[in-house]
Protein backbone atom coordinates (compact mmCIF):
# COMPACT_ATOMS: atom_id res chain seq x y z
CA UNK A 1 0.00 0.00 0.00
CA UNK A 2 1.74 3.19 -1.40
CA UNK A 3 2.58 5.77 2.38
CA UNK A 4 0.01 8.16 1.19
CA UNK A 5 -2.64 5.72 1.36
CA UNK A 6 -1.53 4.51 4.92
CA UNK A 7 -1.32 7.71 5.81
CA UNK A 8 -4.89 8.59 4.80
CA UNK A 9 -6.35 5.22 6.66
CA UNK A 10 -4.64 6.17 9.85
CA UNK A 11 -6.47 9.33 9.98
CA UNK A 12 -9.54 7.92 9.11
CA UNK A 13 -9.66 5.42 11.83
CA UNK A 14 -8.54 8.06 14.52
CA UNK A 15 -11.34 10.07 12.95
CA UNK A 16 -14.00 6.92 14.13
CA UNK A 17 -12.75 6.18 17.26
CA UNK A 18 -15.00 6.27 19.70
CA UNK A 19 -14.70 8.78 21.89
CA UNK A 20 -12.84 10.91 19.34
CA UNK A 21 -9.32 11.48 20.68
CA UNK A 22 -7.54 14.34 19.09
CA UNK A 23 -4.07 13.75 17.07
CA UNK A 24 -1.19 15.20 15.54
CA UNK A 25 -0.82 16.04 11.84
CA UNK A 26 3.30 16.50 11.31
CA UNK A 27 4.40 17.69 8.36
CA UNK A 28 7.95 16.77 6.12
CA UNK A 29 8.69 20.60 7.04
CA UNK A 30 8.33 20.75 11.00
CA UNK A 31 4.53 21.98 11.23
CA UNK A 32 2.68 19.93 13.44
CA UNK A 33 -1.55 20.30 13.32
CA UNK A 34 -3.76 19.23 16.10
CA UNK A 35 -6.69 17.64 15.30
CA UNK A 36 -9.36 18.37 18.28
CA UNK A 37 -12.28 17.29 16.48
CA UNK A 38 -13.72 15.37 13.60
CA UNK A 39 -14.90 18.09 11.88
CA UNK A 40 -11.72 20.21 11.78
CA UNK A 41 -10.47 17.92 8.74
CA UNK A 42 -11.51 17.12 5.30
CA UNK A 43 -10.74 14.88 2.42
CA UNK A 44 -12.15 12.64 0.09
CA UNK A 45 -11.24 9.21 1.54
CA UNK A 46 -12.20 7.23 -1.33
CA UNK A 47 -14.50 4.45 -2.02
CA UNK A 48 -14.62 0.54 -2.87
CA UNK A 49 -11.01 0.24 -3.13
CA UNK A 50 -10.22 3.75 -5.21
CA UNK A 51 -8.09 6.17 -3.41
CA UNK A 52 -9.16 9.08 -2.48
CA UNK A 53 -8.01 12.29 -3.01
CA UNK A 54 -3.87 13.02 -1.78
CA UNK A 55 -4.90 17.02 -0.41
CA UNK A 56 -6.82 17.35 2.74
CA UNK A 57 -8.18 20.70 4.55
CA UNK A 58 -7.83 21.71 8.41
CA UNK A 59 -10.35 24.29 9.95
CA UNK A 60 -10.22 25.45 13.43
CA UNK A 61 -10.78 28.51 15.14
CA UNK A 62 -7.01 29.54 15.13
CA UNK A 63 -5.96 27.63 12.01
CA UNK A 64 -6.96 27.51 7.67
CA UNK A 65 -3.96 24.82 6.24
CA UNK A 66 -4.55 22.96 2.93
CA UNK A 67 -1.68 20.09 2.40
CA UNK A 68 -1.19 16.38 0.70
CA UNK A 69 -0.73 13.13 2.78
CA UNK A 70 2.31 13.11 0.90
CA UNK A 71 3.73 16.15 2.78
CA UNK A 72 2.81 14.72 6.32
CA UNK A 73 5.57 13.06 8.42
CA UNK A 74 3.75 11.20 11.15
CA UNK A 75 0.23 10.87 12.64
CA UNK A 76 0.20 10.35 16.27
CA UNK A 77 -2.51 10.29 19.41
CA UNK A 78 -2.37 14.20 21.40
CA UNK A 79 -1.96 12.93 24.94
CA UNK A 80 -3.79 15.49 26.84
CA UNK A 81 -2.90 13.70 30.46
CA UNK A 82 -6.18 12.05 30.88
Amino acid sequence: MPRVDVIRSEVQRLLQGAPFRPFAITLENGDRVIIEHPANIAFDPGKNGSPGSEEFYVISSQLRLFSTFSAVSSVTLVDRGD
